[in-house]
């Protein structure tokens, strides 16, 4: 199976810098984007870049959002892929499928995004058999975590962290924590989500304790209602 028919293509809509971060997590963004600008530097000291990135937590808080900005900003392909959508019951064919995208990914010295990463944890519900096939894929990954080449960059999302596989984690150098935004956090979110919108739609009924991703959604189908029914308004 072809890299094409695993891997999913996206390229990033919005700017490194335009993205909500919590102050931890953007000064180690902003330190492996330096590293990244300045690797011919560091690499003539043998000093390699922290080029292995586990982004976990809340659901819709920007983890995928980041690691497509993140290869726009360092202006390199993303390969995309889900591991939920591709690990198998056949899992020598599934780790097989994973050394081709990693390899192609490596080759062109692209970013390369795995999603659903805590799938590999998924060992617990198999039986015996089936979870000494998974051990071995997770073997065969953290292989081939190791020999990623330095000036490519390996960035892997999860929601659930505490699934995956301990040998695993050990090999990412930066762990960044998505959370919930705060109040405050949120507000600064809606503020600039409104303003490309005029001012008469900006009476919106803010929600909290929410994700971005959810309080995109719900800004915009309360904006996209208004609008319907000025429409249907001109009409009567």
């Amino acid at each position: 199976m072809g890299v094409s028919n695993l891997t999913i293509h996206d390229e990033a809509k919005i700017e490194i810098d335009d993205i909500h971060f919590s102050p931890q997590n953007k000064t180690a963004l902003t330190r492996l984007l330096k590293e990244f600008k300045h690797i011919e530097a560091l690499s003539k000291y043998d000093l390699v870049v922290d080029n292995k990135i586990l982004l976990y937590g809340h659901t819709g808080c920007g983890k995928t959002t980041t690691a497509k900005a993140i290869a726009k900003h360092i202006n390199k392909k993303i390969y995309i892929l889900d591991l939920s959508m591709i690990v198998s019951s056949r899992l020598g064919e599934t780790s097989k499928n994973v050394a081709t995208v990693f390899k192609k990914a490596a080759q062109e010295k692209a970013v390369l995004f795995i999603d659903e990463f805590d799938y590999l944890g998924s060992s617990r519900s198999l039986n015996q058999k089936d979870s000494a096939e998974m051990q071995r894929l997770v073997n065969s990954i953290i292989q081939l975590i190791d020999y990623y080449p330095n000036d490519a960059l390996l960035i892997a999302a999860t929601n659930y962290s505490n699934a995956i596989d301990t040998a695993l984690l050990r090999r990412f150098q930066l762990k960044l924590k998505f959370e919930l935004p705060t109040k405050e956090e949120l507000n600064t979110y809606y503020d600039s989500l409104l303003a490309r919108f005029p001012k008469e739609y900006h009476q919106f009924a803010r929600a909290f304790d929410i994700s971005y991703a959810e309080a995109k959604d719900r800004l915009q189908q309360a904006i996209k209602a208004q609008i319907i029914l000025e429409e249907e308004n001109k009409q009567k």
